[in-house]
């Protein structure tokens, strides 16, 4: 797979102007990445911007603290699939998680993939905030509840994506889900060893310079 076809293009500040979000998708649309990344209420207008193209629209769901009823985040999700939507990243519960209430985390992403259907949910779980054995625990739930991907971080918390937290991910789901690296991917380096690790997608702010990156890469 080509090094573009891995990256999620983001933009999830909250300050985040409607030009910024069109310029995103221009961007978007040349390099041919595999989707950008927006708030919920930018969805709608991503949607129109990348209409006829390849380019997937993706959303956060529960953003950025997952600390929102489950009731709330169906809403959520319910709501930008409408906007048109094409994959969707929840936040679980990571309270619940940290205090071994595993039936609860699973039924989260359970009610959620259930909404979703056959398009594309992927499952943040603040891998900062985690042990090593909590990342292995959850990303197993994610696999058992079908959900597509599980995703390291929203970018938001003290640590973003990690080479060990990604690791971990990839040796527990094997080939049953997708590994998502988010936050804090920065560079083409970077990007080669969260992959190497075995990240399947990369979330970044910064794909327009790891591709020129790329461009500059006498390896490439």
């Amino acid at each position: 797979m080509e090094l573009n076809q891995y990256i999620d293009h983001t933009l999830l500040k909250p300050e985040a102007t409607q030009a910024q979000i069109i310029a995103l998708c221009e961007e978007a649309k040349h390099y041919n990445f595999m989707s950008v990344c927006v708030n919920p209420v930018n969805v709608a207008l991503a949607a129109k911007e990348l209409a006829g193209t390849d380019v997937d629209v993706c959303t956060v769901v529960g953003f950025p603290l997952g600390a929102t009823p489950l009731a709330v985040k169906a809403f959520e999700a319910k709501a930008v699939l409408e906007d048109g939507a094409t994959e969707v990243d929840m936040v679980i519960n990571i309270g619940a998680l940290k205090e071994g209430r595993l039936d609860f985390v699973e039924n989260e992403i359970r009610e959620l993939k259930k909404i979703v259907g056959d398009k594309v949910l992927k499952v943040i779980v603040e891998s900062c905030l985690l042990t090593d054995d909590e990342i292995a625990t959850v990303s197993q739930l994610v696999v058992n509840e079908g959900a597509d991907f599980v995703k390291t971080s929203t970018g938001f918390n003290k640590e973003g994506a990690t080479v060990n937290a990604v690791r971990i991910m990839r040796e527990t789901v094997k080939d049953k889900a997708g590994v998502k690296a988010s936050g804090g991917v920065r560079s083409l380096e970077e990007m080669n060893a969260m992959i190497e690790a075995g990240a399947s997608r990369i979330g970044s702010s910064s794909g327009v310079a790891i591709m020129e990156g790329l461009k500059s890469d006498s390896d490439y």
